[in-house]
């Protein structure tokens, strides 16, 4: 544990702390955006399993599976086609967090199902399974900076 000769050197720290604070929550905030990010687009094209209160994607269905041939894509790779959904994925990062989304209405239909289509959840499933790695890394970094070792 790290001690100090006076109260104005700790005052000292903890301003020092205070001040670099906001970078040490941008920094942690783009790396969960991009872990979010990535681990969205990587759901893409892949049957995913139930995590936590997702549930696991049903299989596709054989009329869209001939389909799916008859475009000329892939039999059976869930939510993947030319790739533009898994493109659409977008991340922005501020010091009070982060924003990993998409602006394709495709997200929100496949995401969340429709009165045709099963749950396909890959944005918020990837949040769910990427928020303790974001967590250890927020406690991390503030414990180092707090430290004075960032």
């Amino acid at each position: 544990m790290k001690t100090y000769q006076s109260f104005g050197a700790l005052a000292r720290a903890l301003t020092r702390s205070i001040e670099e604070m906001p970078a040490t929550f941008l920094e942690v905030a783009e790396t969960g955006a991009e872990l979010v990010r990535e681990g969205a687009k990587a759901k893409i094209g892949h049957y995913q399993e139930a995590a936590g209160p997702f549930p696991k994607w049903a299989e596709l269905k054989d009329a869209t599976k001939a389909d799916r041939v008859r475009q000329g894509f892939s039999e059976n790779d869930p939510l993947l086609r030319t790739g533009e959904l898994r493109d659409s994925i977008k991340s922005e990062a501020t010091p009070a967090g982060f924003i990993v989304g998409s602006a394709s209405p495709i997200a929100e239909y496949q995401g969340l199902g429709t009165a045709h289509i099963p749950p396909r959840p890959f944005l918020s499933s990837s949040l769910f399974e990427s928020a303790p790695a974001v967590v250890t890394a927020l406690g991390s970094a503030v414990e180092l900076t707090i430290a004075g070792s960032k």
